[in-house]
């Protein structure tokens, strides 16, 4: 039971992680090198397991928060009130990403990644890849609506999920104390995956060596090297945004520490960099703004409703620098009006990340809006394909730091973040028992 107290710790768990990371690069590096394909059968099968129960979380965790946080916002005011909370949320995601997606089209410029180099990815990646429902304005509309409701739990479509939340939030909270048992359901719910999803993060350094030693293992280090300014390119965006944009707007238009912020935030940021899914994170992300202040009933919405619409790091600079590299690849020449449209595409289309394969359907969106023939698309997507868990990484960090700091600022102009709470020492969330989910006012 000590044991357990003590890999709980923040710094502990946090080391234990780096730990695992350091050692899955090893293994899956001496598995390639050494030609020992039981161990890297090994790595990707603790590496599924772990990502698969994970994903389990994801659908059942979504629908719920977002019918509680929809209900939640009844103790903040009535529908103007929430009308005003929801559209500044809107209004912030948005400019975020705008400022984002520049961050990424000016590092993509500076670093010109992909220029000189000449890649050749395997056909049966390319022909997979192009099978693939790739992203368009009119799947996307399509896509918004199931035609069968338990389909798209049994399909994992994310984005018809949260609508369908969010039609039955609202159904709700109209509804008042008649729909109070359903509520009461659903918080029951949340809880119950909330606990499971913790004992799940403990199991994160295992699925962090499986997950990297993977990806070492199976991307062919013919393409390490000539990728490596990619891979600079889209970290070094990303870390702008994360350790400079969001600090920057915390400290100016939410009077709040980015020292303290990242303190509260980091067993958050550190998981989603781990496990690669924001929604995954997502109960740490809510409890996370719960421990910085952010009133439980707005925190409860904006949360889960930036987990699903708002991925600074998959939607708007990881697009804006891969299809610099994609177009210099193919020798194929970039002028004002295509970076306009890259800029315009991860504003708006941001919802269409939404899933397990969101990073897929952004670029691809923005790929094609742009006009580049679908065999181009198909063989510059299949050569950054291989190191994508390496580039995911700290995309879904920024994501995740986006989904909690947005809520925050925004919660100290509405007058609704306590100081009190926020300048309180908290435990990390679901690494300790911290209680269940506040439950809808």
């Amino acid at each position: 039971m000590s044991f357990l107290r003590t890999y709980r710790k923040p710094k502990v768990f946090g080391l234990v992680v780096v730990a695992a990371l350091v050692l899955g690069a090893v293994l899956g590096f001496l598995a390639r090198q050494t030609g020992q394909d039981w161990l890297v059968t090994a790595l990707d099968t603790i590496g599924t397991i772990f990502a698969n129960l994970l994903q389990v979380t994801v659908l059942p965790l979504v629908f719920t928060a977002i019918v509680l946080g929809i209900t939640s916002l009844r103790g903040l005011g009535g529908a103007r009130t929430a009308a005003r909370l929801g559209g500044k949320t809107v209004a912030w995601f948005a400019t975020t990403s705008f400022i984002a997606v520049l961050i990424g089209i000016a590092v993509g410029r500076i670093i010109n990644p992909g220029s000189g180099i000449s890649l050749q990815p395997a056909q049966e990646t390319v022909d997979e890849l192009a099978e693939r429902d790739q992203g368009s304005w009119l799947d996307l509309l399509n896509n918004l609506v199931p035609s069968n409701l338990f389909g798209a739990f049994a399909d994992g479509k994310i984005l018809q999920v949260v609508l369908v939340a969010l039609a039955v939030g609202a159904a709700v909270y109209a509804l008042g104390e008649r729909a109070e048992p359903f509520v009461a359901v659903n918080q029951a719910v949340f809880d119950i995956v909330q606990k499971v999803l913790g004992w799940i993060i403990r199991l994160a350094p295992i699925g962090v060596l499986g997950l990297i030693g993977n990806a070492f293992a199976t991307y062919g280090e013919q393409f390490a090297r000539p990728l490596l300014s990619l891979t600079a390119a889209v970290y070094l965006g990303t870390l702008l945004v994360l350790f400079g944009v969001y600090p920057l707007l915390l400290r100016l238009v939410g009077g709040v520490s980015p020292a303290r912020f990242f303190r509260k935030a980091w067993t958050a940021i550190q998981f989603a960099f781990v496990s690669r899914s924001s929604g995954a994170t997502l109960p740490l992300s809510r409890q996370t703004a719960v421990n910085l202040g952010v009133d439980p009933g707005y925190a409860s919405f904006a949360v889960p409703l930036a987990t699903t619409t708002k991925m600074d790091g998959c939607a708007a600079v990881y697009p804006a620098i891969a299809t610099i590299f994609i177009a210099n690849l193919f020798g194929i020449g970039l002028g004002f009006g295509d970076y306009l449209l890259i800029v315009l595409v991860a504003v708006f289309g941001a919802i269409a990340t939404a899933g397990v394969t969101g990073w897929f359907t952004m670029l691809t969106l923005t790929l094609s809006t742009l006009g580049l023939p679908p065999e181009v698309i198909a063989t510059g997507i299949a050569v950054i394909y291989g190191i994508d868990p390496i580039l995911d990484m700290i995309r879904t960090a920024t994501n995740v730091t986006g989904q909690i700091a947005i809520p925050t600022w925004v919660a100290r102009g509405e007058g609704l973040l306590d100081d009190g709470v926020l300048n309180t020492a908290t435990p990390p969330p679901l690494l300790g028992d911290t209680g269940k989910a506040p439950t809808p006012a």
